[in-house]
């Protein structure tokens, strides 16, 4: 039997292996096969719109409606692109995905006493939209990051700010900046000014807290400081490094 049991052990390894890498194979081939078809098919849908339809059926929400445009890069105003890459991710033009600088500012903020911040990128936002889950957990961030080199590597830069800026959640059931513009302001995407932009992406990335219908002093705090920093970085002009 003491013979036998290596023998034994050896032969569960080399099949766990087997299926481990027959896991990672089918993980990676997915992950491919997706980015690779977002790239030039918009997302029906996002895993993000998926729980929350899941969530008002299972409460009973029946008032609850989902509103969605898709506008393509073109008819999105660069006043908006410019309002949520300030907003959101100034580095989103440089970065691979992952932003380390602003990774390694918020540990030390946290060391100094300060709350932990996020410092998810636009492609990180947009991976965890389009396949994860809101919930934070360290195998949630690893997979974000994983999707966001992928999505950064065979998307573009263009297209993951077109993507984002149709599936992100502006209020409650309103997902994308046409249905936001409409809804808010009662204009379509590509007629919001620098001060519309502005308001618009101060509710991100947490749309659940604060209300365009009822902007806070906060919020106009906020716009007041992403105006300044639009000008900072150079308005359109940062726009055309993402080509």
């Amino acid at each position: 039997m003491e013979q036998g049991q290596p023998l034994y052990f050896r032969s569960g390894l080399r099949f766990l292996w087997k299926w481990i890498s027959r896991l990672a194979a089918a993980f990676l081939l997915f992950t491919l096969l997706s980015v690779l078809a977002f790239k030039w098919i918009n997302p029906p849908t996002t895993s993000f719109m998926l729980q929350r339809h899941l969530s008002a059926w299972w409460y009973g929400a029946q008032e609850y409606r989902m509103q969605q445009e898709w506008m393509p890069w073109e008819r999105i105003s660069p006043h908006l692109k410019m309002a949520v890459i300030t907003a959101e991710d100034q580095r989103f033009a440089t970065h691979w995905g992952i932003d380390l600088s602003s990774v390694q500012d918020a540990l030390q903020e946290y060391e100094r006493g300060e709350s932990l911040r996020g410092a998810s990128t636009i492609s990180q936002q947009l991976a965890k939209n389009l396949y994860l889950t809101p919930n934070r957990s360290y195998l949630r961030k690893g997979l974000e990051a994983w999707f966001a080199l992928w999505m950064e590597l065979l998307m573009g830069k263009q297209r993951i700010l077109e993507i984002y800026l149709n599936v992100v959640e502006f209020g409650e059931g309103i997902y994308g900046v046409e249905a936001a513009a409409q809804h808010f302001f009662g204009v379509p995407a590509d007629r919001l000014d620098r001060y519309r932009s502005a308001l618009m992406a101060t509710v991100l990335p947490a749309p659940h807290r604060y209300d365009l219908a009822h902007p806070s002093p906060y919020m106009y705090e906020r716009q007041a400081w992403i105006l300044r920093y639009m000008n900072l970085l150079g308005n359109e002009q940062y726009l055309e490094q993402l080509d």
